[in-house]
């Protein structure tokens, strides 16, 4: 039986704690090996960071996937949810420094953010459960309530037209995670959790069979960080001479956000759970 998509297989990138687990760096390694066809991102928007270095110089990018520092096919999937003003922000940041956007693709079935999703976050979510206020929750309700606006209803008016994905994936695929296993939407401390599913299996969504997955690639630090509110991170983190030293030297400042994030010691009991819970193949722990 033939494969979908002709797809050889896929290899997955995952945060097995909140996020910040050096994800970017690890896909950045993967994908400059020129073993993948494409990168693809399968969850969250602009709620998410990725820190590159490429000969010494740093890039940041929040919602178009790795690959494009690398010459490979880069793409948006229909999980995800596209603020199209920071969307072509970044786009021209690319262009600016000689990447080609070209390989950069959006699902026609990716939600887009509005500027009311921005200002209810910032009204209702931001201080209450310290979200990013980038309108991401909101734009999830609305795709689950199906009252949203997809990407590929935008193509006839060139909103997204050039950028229009065709749907299919071949050959050796990378899928690279946004935030963490503890803040997916089921098994984070909720409501202090992110808007869609963190979790590996959720890259199938991108549209290809789970027993096509190969290596899951799970991230974590040897300390773990939180940004945002959460009551199992509290503030008396941050006052705790030791843990602000770590913080300090580890440089713990959101990607997204800039803000410092609280240092805990790390919690071996929740790091196996996600291990176990994600299937991850191969531990890489940073910051030792």
């Amino acid at each position: 039986m033939s494969k979908m998509n002709n797809i050889n297989y896929v290899d997955i990138v995952c945060g097995l704690a909140w996020g910040d687990e050096a994800k970017g760096k690890i896909v950045s390694q993967l994908a400059k090996s020129g073993k993948y066809d494409y990168v693809c991102r399968w969850a969250g928007g602009n709620n998410a960071g990725h820190t590159i270095y490429i000969d010494g110089k740093k890039y940041k990018t929040h919602l178009i996937p790795s690959g494009v520092f690398y010459g490979v096919k880069s793409i948006i999937g229909p999980e995800c949810v596209v603020n199209k003003e920071y969307f072509y922000k970044e786009i021209e940041y690319l262009k600016s420094n000689d990447f080609d956007t070209s390989l950069v693709k959006i699902s026609p079935k990716a939600h887009i953010v509005s500027s009311s999703h921005i200002k209810e976050d910032e009204e209702k979510y931001f201080k209450q459960q310290g979200t990013t206020a980038k309108g991401i929750a909101p734009c999830y309700r609305d795709k689950y309530g199906r009252v949203g606006d997809r990407v590929g209803d935008h193509s006839n008016n060139n909103d997204f037209q050039q950028y229009i994905w065709n749907e299919k994936l071949e050959g050796n695929i990378l899928c690279e995670g946004a935030q963490g296993f503890w803040l997916d939407i089921n098994y984070g401390n909720y409501p202090f959790v992110t808007s869609s599913s963190t979790l590996p299996y959720s890259a199938c969504s991108l549209g290809f069979s789970p027993k096509l997955i190969n290596n899951i690639y799970g991230a974590c630090k040897i300390y773990d960080t939180r940004s945002g509110f959460d009551p199992d991170f509290p503030e008396e983190l941050l006052e705790n001479h030791e843990l602000s030293l770590i913080a300090k030297e580890g440089k713990e400042y959101g990607t997204t956000t800039g803000r410092k994030r609280k240092v805990n010691y790390l919690n071996i009991f929740k790091l196996c759970q996600s291990i176990n819970i994600s299937g991850t193949t191969h531990l890489i722990i940073s910051k030792i």
